[in-house]
């Protein structure tokens, strides 16, 4: 089994792009620890969908986590705003901290594509921005978590997957109880810029 990085992920390694900044640790580095721990029998851990799956992996580099939970001590520093991961893709409200620093992350939770659900997605795309690598696998997001599972995806991505591939999205279906659990576990965390 073959594990490939998207360009989509490598926003993981970009300032601001992501809530969770990968340091220390190259795409091609990480690429090779998934390899090596599907290699050693690790598994893959079922997503929101048959096509996802997550690959924990000790984190032996200086990342943290990409959230945190929301106390008193911290409110004074969250933001929100409109953003768009990629062009074409809708720009939806979002919240996160700015200047919180966050725990070092014990685990990254790799968030893994299958290649059908990579060519899926991809057909809206002109061929310079179609990023199907050649893997079985494509790494889509990494997530630095204190614990090797996964937090619940937020609400606002539950609603762009369910709008489908055209607005960005994965096309799964909303999951009402999934949601739900996202909105507990989101209205007492964000994500760390």
């Amino acid at each position: 089994m073959q594990i490939a990085i998207t360009k989509f992920a490598l926003r993981n390694w970009e300032p601001g792009k992501s809530s969770t900044r990968i340091e220390g640790l190259s795409p091609a580095e990480l690429v090779n620890q998934c390899n090596q721990a599907m290699a050693a029998g690790a598994d893959l851990v079922p997503g929101y969908a048959p096509f996802c799956k997550h690959l924990f992996l000790e984190n032996g580099s200086p990342t943290r986590c990409g959230f945190a939970p929301i106390t008193p001590a911290n409110q004074h520093l969250l933001r929100s705003g409109y953003h768009a991961r990629r062009d074409g893709e809708l720009a939806v409200l979002e919240r996160w901290f700015e200047g919180l620093k966050a725990l070092p992350a014990k685990h990254l939770d790799v968030i893994l594509y299958s290649h059908d659900q990579l060519v899926k997605e991809a057909a809206g795309f002109t061929e310079e921005e179609s990023d199907v690598p050649d893997c079985d696998w494509g790494i889509v997001s990494i997530i630095g978590t204190l614990t090797p599972t996964e937090p619940p995806m937020p609400p606002i991505t539950q609603l762009r997957n369910a709008l489908g591939t055209a607005e960005g999205g994965s096309g799964a279906a909303l999951d009402p109880e999934a949601y739900a659990g996202a909105v507990a576990f989101w209205d007492k965390h964000a994500g760390i810029k």
